[in-house]
């Protein structure tokens, strides 16, 4: 898995570089502000970033309006955003639209270096991981569970779970549940949704994008 890394804090870019090259990935390049960033991909072509969100001049939401760019002019590249407070408004522009190849976790997560390393690749590879914390402010802010209310109580736990990002063997651990269960409960979920199969790997990330509303 070949990573482009954007973080300003040189403590914590160094950290992801090493964290990640001791998990056999190999980091294409590791730079501190938006611009740097966009150049670096156009030149390396990686697999998968890893973006904080504010980053050099104003440090407000430069790393964000860099990974949109990178979202519309290079869609085979996944996008983990990094954020050390859930940003509501740039959550829902970053997992708008283009159904996949996406994340968005905080800073904290990065600590668990298995669900850190777990996102990047599921982004990597083309699927959806979003942080719970993130989840739940999205849900609080729409309001409104109208594409759901066909779901049972069971089937919003899975999509939900699928929604953070975990794997089938990952959503029957959390839930007790064999993953046969697990299984015909996406299947279910599938169906009620309106996502033929026609939609390929893809209706996972669908299936979470309808759950958040967006």
């Amino acid at each position: 898995m070949r990573v482009v890394i954007a973080e300003d804090s040189v403590l914590l870019r160094e950290g992801i570089v090493r964290l990640l090259e001791e998990q056999d990935c190999t980091v294409v390049a590791a730079v501190g502000d938006g611009d740097d960033l966009l150049k670096a991909v156009a030149e390396h072509r990686p697999d998968v970033c890893v973006v904080d969100v504010r980053m050099p001049p104003t440090f407000t939401d430069e790393g964000l309006r860099a990974a949109l760019v990178l979202r519309e002019q290079y869609p085979e590249t996944g996008v983990l955003v990094l954020s050390q407070y859930v940003e509501e408004r740039y959550a829902s522009e970053l997992i708008g639209g283009n159904p996949g190849g996406v994340g968005y976790l905080l800073k904290d997560r990065v600590a668990d270096v298995d669900q850190f390393l777990d996102a990047l690749r599921r982004v990597a590879a083309g699927g959806a991981a979003l942080d719970p914390e993130v989840i739940s402010q999205l849900l609080a802010r729409s309001g409104k569970a109208d594409p759901l209310a066909a779901l049972s109580p069971r089937e919003q736990q899975v999509l939900r779970a699928m929604a953070e990002g975990k794997s089938n063997t990952g959503i029957a651990q959390a839930l007790v549940v064999g993953e046969g269960a697990v299984e015909k409960h996406i299947s279910s979920i599938f169906n009620k949704l309106r996502l033929s199969s026609g939609d390929g790997d893809h209706r996972r990330v669908m299936a979470v994008l309808r759950f958040l509303g967006t």
